[in-house]
């Protein structure tokens, strides 16, 4: 991601795109603006980090996370965020 203001980084449900268990999404922030790591549909997809807020994991510039899937609509979002 390379944007001056706040950007939303979204993982999708299985039905829109089933990735298979054991895939890793790196997401790196170039930009000024926060990047929030979240899911499409909160309901059916959860995110998990070890972040201060465990279900919208956030990347600040120059900073990466991976998202690392699980189980069926479930990420684990781990790296440097807040």
């Amino acid at each position: 991601m390379n944007k001056a203001t706040a950007v939303a980084f979204k993982l999708p449900t299985d039905a829109t795109f089933a990735f298979p268990v054991g895939t890793v999404i790196t997401v790196l922030n170039i930009g000024v603006g926060t990047v929030t790591i979240s899911a499409v549909t909160p309901g059916t997809t959860t995110v998990l980090s070890a972040g201060a807020t465990a279900a919208s994991p956030t990347l600040a510039q120059y900073k990466s996370a991976a998202c690392i899937k699980t189980a069926a609509n479930a990420w684990y979002v781990v790296g440097a965020i807040v």
